[in-house]
């Protein structure tokens, strides 16, 4: 007997075995009950080979030519039972990466220009480096008062603050001490009668605003100036700025690789006691050997007490600048230096850092 009797003939709504796969298998009856049966149903065990994988997404079939369902009515297809999965082998999560948050590469190659700028301008003619100190009171005034106007609608007039701060700066180098808080007196009485030509509305605020900005910025940069005018102020400067920048470095690098206590979470949570520990470490080598090799008539042990006032002064003077930043609602007080913000962001330790060591330096060495 062949087995065209057994099967559906081509064409019959039957698919052929080139579908399928192996041909089914033999009659359950004998020859003489051939007329009377019909032939079973073919089903496949399993899923097309050639079907899309996105055709099981959403559960429906993939095309129009799939059998889907039984090919006699009264009949159940046969569904197999799916084979079971062994559950995938738990992956432990990638460790996390610790980041430095923000771009290296831009504020170190900032941080080099600018040291360039300062060492040269300082050690050929004093009274450039001056100028040096002026523009930048300039544009961190001008940095100031515009985060004040943008975020509080504070009007703290530039003009006089920013001509009174060069002022004073030049009368500090010019006339010590006693010139620059002249010269602060002054800038403070420009800046009331400067607003007096607007509306009074907000005239308090303003005022209050401005004098302060008076004091932060160009008065506590005098005594810059003050170190500078010293026989030796260069020295002093320089040591001033590698106390402050090795400060700022050291608790940048200790408390990224190795902070985990907030030092004042509410003011700036990124700071941690173990990098002010690191600040005051790295100051007070640094400033042992300042002193003893910089300055004349220094000794070392000065030079440890210098770079722990230092790095005291410098971590308050940048959690002082992260409050006014804080209440202001801002990261940044500019975008002029990539890598550190603006000038303000670089000034923040540097000016309540600079009337401390000015102080120190008078009473280990001498007024010079």
């Amino acid at each position: 007997m062949n087995d065209s009797s057994w099967g559906a003939p081509q064409g019959a709504g039957y698919w052929g075995t080139s579908e399928i796969g192996a041909a089914p298998a033999g009659p359950a009856h004998d020859a003489h009950g051939a007329q009377q049966t019909r032939p079973m149903p073919i089903v496949p065990d399993t899923p097309d080979a050639g079907r899309d994988d996105a055709d099981d997404h959403d559960g429906r079939d993939g095309d129009a030519t799939h059998i889907s369902g039984p090919l006699f009515r009264d009949e159940v297809p046969q569904v197999p039972a799916p084979a079971p999965q062994a559950p995938a082998p738990a992956t432990p999560p990638a460790p996390q990466k610790k980041r430095a948050g923000r771009d290296l590469r831009a504020a170190i190659g900032v941080g080099v220009g600018l040291g360039a700028v300062v060492i040269a301008s300082l050690f050929v003619v004093k009274a450039v480096f001056v100028g040096v100190i002026a523009v930048a009171v300039v544009v961190g005034l001008w940095e100031l008062t515009s985060r004040l106007a943008e975020r509080k609608s504070i009007k703290a007039p530039l003009v006089p603050l920013a001509v009174g701060g060069a002022a004073m700066v030049v009368a500090g180098y010019e006339w010590g001490a006693d010139g620059a808080w002249i010269a602060m007196a002054l800038t403070s009485l420009a800046v009331l009668v400067w607003r007096m030509t607007e509306k009074p509305e907000g005239y308090l605020r303003d005022v209050t605003a401005g004098v302060f900005a008076a004091f932060y910025v160009p008065f506590l940069a005098t005594f810059v100036a003050l170190m500078l005018a010293a026989d030796d102020g260069p020295w002093r400067v320089l040591t001033f700025l590698i106390l402050t920048v090795v400060s700022d470095t050291g608790a940048y690098a200790v408390g990224w690789r190795f902070g985990k206590h907030k030092l004042a979470p509410r003011i700036s949570p990124g700071k941690t006691r173990e990098g002010l520990f690191g600040a005051i470490a790295f100051a007070m080598v640094g400033g042992a050997l300042c002193m003893q090799f910089l300055i004349d008539d220094g000794s070392w042990w000065q030079g440890l007490l210098l770079g722990l006032a230092v790095a005291a002064s410098a971590t308050l003077g940048d959690l002082g600048e992260s409050m006014i930043k804080r209440d202001l609602g801002i990261k940044d007080m500019g975008t002029l230096l990539p890598g550190h913000g603006g000038i303000m962001d670089r000034l923040d330790s540097l000016l309540p850092t600079a009337p401390v060591a000015w102080l120190l330096l008078v009473l280990f060495v001498g007024s010079g």
